[in-house]
């Protein structure tokens, strides 16, 4: 019984990882890709409330839309989470204050279909702006894996970007 018992005892840990990235700049790169997957996981909550409660004449082509983002990010989430994993370092979203340490919120309850896309826009172009500093710094400390996740992100948020603000476009 002793062995069951630890083996359910292991807990996730920073690992020595040598692929050619040193620890200091795996860490920096793991922090900056957790502060992401922290704001993704915050974009799928929204995407899928606004998912829920949109009404109005926009309500079809926005309840599909959203559905299409939900589901996106959340595999998202976990691409990002097993990148950070695979650098050596925990994936966040473990202690209860990082979801409060996000940048996206969540503070309204009832607003309008154009103000949900409004917001959706503004946080899906707040993740490209953090997205691509990310990206540099992967690229200048050599981590092309995480330098290329995040270029096929880029590419799916500011293609969400631009369907968003054509739905909303007078």
């Amino acid at each position: 019984m002793t062995g069951a018992t630890n083996i359910l005892n292991v807990k996730p840990h920073k690992e020595a990882v040598h692929t050619g990235i040193n620890d200091a700049d795996r860490k920096a790169i793991a922090k900056a890709l957790s502060a992401i997957l922290t704001d993704t996981y915050l974009l799928v909550i929204k995407s899928h409330v606004y998912h829920w409660n949109v009404v109005g004449p926009l309500f079809q082509p926005i309840h599909e839309m959203t559905e299409g983002h939900y589901e996106n990010l959340f595999k998202a989430c976990d691409e990002l989470a097993e990148r950070i994993r695979a650098l050596g370092h925990p994936a966040p979203l473990t202690d209860k204050h990082v979801l409060s340490e996000g940048s996206i919120t969540i503070d309204k309850t009832s607003t309008t279909a154009r103000e949900m896309v409004e917001e959706l826009v503004a946080d899906h172009e707040g993740l490209c702006r953090t997205m691509r500093d990310c990206a540099e710094m992967a690229e200048e400390k050599g981590d092309f894996v995480s330098h290329d996740l995040l270029t096929g992100r880029l590419t799916y948020h500011e293609k969400a970007i631009w369907m968003l603000r054509a739905i909303i476009t007078e």
